[in-house]
């Protein structure tokens, strides 16, 4: 026998009683069946899948027998009189051919990838030699040392909560402002939440909470992963975690790392109902696109166990992995089952924990066929058609590291996407990049060239100046360079083209002309993400200085760096924000039809460019790299009725700007600290647009006063 086919015996255990059934090969993972569970595991390679049953904590193995039936590719039984709390693992036997793409060892425990509830090791996983499937002096060797103390465990659960009559808030999109947030980071410093409950779901759903969310005006939280989570084997050499969590081992569990309680499952739903009731959408940050199993090089935890060839995608020589995640391996949604693990996990947070939607992390992997990202893949279809999935927001993160990874604009009609467009050229703009005032002009008003030709709403661009990854606002206008140092990777890591300034200062400073500066150009970055035409997105922190001294990757940074310091909070700048997101409902006209810059019936223009003199920008003026000052003469009547004009002067002097006729009275003046003006026109025939400044001014002669 070829010894890299060898399947190697399990050791002998107590067998489970002969009253293990048949079963059925539906649904996936363990489900309570009457007086019974019934599990169902996935794999079409394997010769043999063995259930291992475990003592309530996890650490002792109990029994172990194999599944008795097998239908198609799915391998399945059932134990009568069995119910929730029990653990269980799996162990997989088949040729061991890491060349062919086979890393089958029965001597590692698996987790069941349909997992409901994770059961940790006791005293907590170790990244051990024990769970590499080969062995790490002599790769194409098995390693046989048994796993299963130190293994992660799955446990049956029942599925109950009193959702009280919960409905979604269904918030349209033409009234959405997403907030994007921290569960840790939000709370763990708030002053107003129980000290138990910081950092945690119930943190996040508190009064102190929601009444900030409330004050700001957001409608919705898009939350960085709280599905169970694993620290890289790094990291916990450096005594650091993965903060940000983009590192999925239970794409079916809340993760208990944010639970206040012992019932993870129980407190997030109870957050979930809590923000709703405050009309609050939920949505998830989801990781689809790799494993923390790594490369060949990895532990065998799950998946590579129960069938390393189908999950994931492999090159030519299938002894490695295709890494488009840069995390090592790369999810192969193409296989059927694959795509039905990711399918059943989205329905199961909307149906049982009721979330509004997800953000999909490195979201072309999921559209990824075998040429290349196809924006008709077989996941988006599966989408589209899925009842459950009908009305809940969906927002790709439009980039991996692959092959044509850049997909800005070309997923189906229906998705929102991160516009990294719109972030590059409002911070450029701002803070003295190469950039044009037609340039601006695009990203304000939807973004035509990325979305419209598709037949895509300007309302699925997600503008945003910052996200959770790279600089907070606060140190986009205070550092030139990143300060990662301690991420321990020598500062090599994060961003390095980040398009910031520090107003001529690196780092914090009591110099009150720089000061002055950066605050005023806080106050303009904010309101041009706020009063574009698209989907606002906010970090969180952003609307009230939160700084990470410069650190532009915290990913690993579970500390005052990424934590909330509200006890430090502008709440000048707060309101500002606020005051913002009100003008944003009161008056723009945010629905989903495109510009045209042509005249009505009446020859009122629904959009027009103007230049300082208030003449129509023409081409030549369109593209001048030079001038940074532009107006925008929004004649269709919007939510408020009264036509708009915005101005902005991102030079460092006042502008004379002609006005257009009309009764215009100040709504914004982001030279304010507060942004309120009383300025009105009377018989003034311009406006002097103060430096670093944005401007947004109502016609009051329709008699709207609202």
């Amino acid at each position: 026998m070829d010894r890299l086919s060898l399947v190697v015996p399990a050791a002998a255990v107590t067998p489970l009683p002969p009253t293990l059934q048949s079963g059925r090969p539906w649904p996936m993972g363990a489900s309570l069946d009457g007086d019974g569970v019934n599990f169902a595991v996935f794999s079409e390679h394997a010769q043999r899948i063995e259930l291992c049953l475990f003592d309530a904590s996890g650490g002792a193995e109990l029994s172990r027998v194999p599944l008795p039936g097998r239908t198609g590719n799915v391998w399945h039984g059932r134990l009568p009189g069995a119910g929730p709390g029990l653990v269980y693992g799996l162990r997989a036997h088949g040729p061991w051919r890491p060349d062919r793409g086979h890393r089958f060892n029965p001597f590692k425990l698996l987790l069941d990838p349909w997992a409901r509830e994770i059961v940790a090791p006791p005293g907590g996983f170790e990244h051990s030699g024990h769970h590499h499937g080969a062995d790490r002096d002599h790769p194409l060797q098995m390693d046989t040392r048994d796993n299963a103390p130190g293994a992660h465990k799955a446990r049956v659960v029942h599925d109950e909560f009193d959702w009280q009559g919960d409905r979604p808030p269904a918030t349209p999109l033409a009234d959405s402002v997403i907030y994007e947030a921290h569960v840790r980071g939000i709370t763990r410093l708030m002053a107003g939440v129980a000290p138990g409950d910081r950092g945690c779901y119930a943190g996040l759903a508190s009064d102190a909470a929601i009444a900030h969310f409330k004050r700001l005006g957001v409608t919705a939280l898009s939350l960085l992963p709280v599905q169970h989570i694993l620290d890289e084997p790094r990291l916990k050499d450096m005594g650091l975690v993965n903060y940000w969590g983009y590192n999925t081992l239970g794409y079916f569990c809340p993760d208990p790392r944010y639970a206040a309680t012992a019932a993870p499952r129980h407190e997030f739903r109870e957050m979930v109902r809590r923000l709703h009731a405050a009309g609050l959408e939920v949505l998830l940050d989801v990781v689809y696109n790799h494993t923390p199993e790594g490369d060949e090089r990895g532990a065998t935890l799950s998946w590579r166990g129960l069938d390393n060839l189908s999950w994931y995608r492999l090159p030519e020589q299938r002894g490695h992995y295709e890494n488009w995640s840069g995390c090592g391996n790369t999810v192969d949604i193409r296989h059927p089952r694959v795509l039905q693990m990711v399918m059943d996990s989205l329905r199961y947070w909307v149906q049982e924990f009721h979330v509004d939607g997800f953000r999909f992390d490195l979201a072309p992997v999921l559209g990824r066929g075998s040429p290349g990202f196809e924006s008709d893949a077989a996941f988006f279809k599966a989408v589209a058609q899925d009842p459950v999935l009908q009305g809940v927001k969906l927002i790709a993160e439009p980039w991996d590291i692959g092959p044509g990874g850049y997909q800005v604009g070309r997923f189906p009609r229906g998705w929102l996407e991160w516009n990294d467009r719109f972030r590059d050229t409002a911070r450029a703009f701002w803070l003295g990049g190469d950039c044009t005032r037609g340039e601006l002009a695009l990203r304000l008003a939807g973004s035509a060239d990325l979305f419209q030709a598709r037949r895509r709403s300007p309302l699925e661009s997600v503008n945003y100046i910052v996200s959770h990854d790279g600089f907070t606002l606060h140190d986009l206008v205070s550092h030139d360079l990143r300060h990662n140092e301690a991420n321990g990777e020598n500062n090599r890591d994060g961003h390095g083209h980040n398009l910031s300034w520090n107003c001529g200062w690196e780092g914090p400073t009591e110099d009150p002309t720089v000061l002055q500066l950066r605050a005023r150009l806080k106050r303009a970055l904010l309101a041009t993400v706020l009063l574009a035409q698209g989907t606002p997105m906010l970090a969180a922190g952003d609307e009230l200085g939160h700084s990470q001294g410069g650190n532009n990757n915290p990913y690993c940074q579970d500390n005052p760096t990424t934590w909330i310091g509200w006890d430090r909070a502008d709440q000048t700048l707060i309101d500002y924000t606020a005051h913002l997101l009100s003008l944003r409902r009161r008056l723009l006209p945010m629905d989903a039809r495109w510009y045209t810059g042509l005249p009505d019936a009446h020859g009122r223009h629904d959009l027009t460019w103007l230049r300082r003199t208030g003449e129509p920008l023409s081409a030549e003026h369109w593209d001048n790299r030079m001038s940074r000052i532009l107006g925008a003469w929004i004649g269709v009547p919007g939510r408020g009725r009264a036509p708009l004009l915005l101005m902005v002067n991102a030079t460092d002097k006042a502008g004379r700007f002609e006005l257009p006729p009309g009764e215009w009275l100040a709504e914004l003046d982001s030279t304010q600290a507060d942004g309120r003006s009383r300025w009105r026109r009377g018989q003034a025939t311009h406006f002097e647009l103060a430096s670093r400044s944005v401007v947004l001014l109502r016609d009051a002669a329709d008699g709207d006063t609202d």
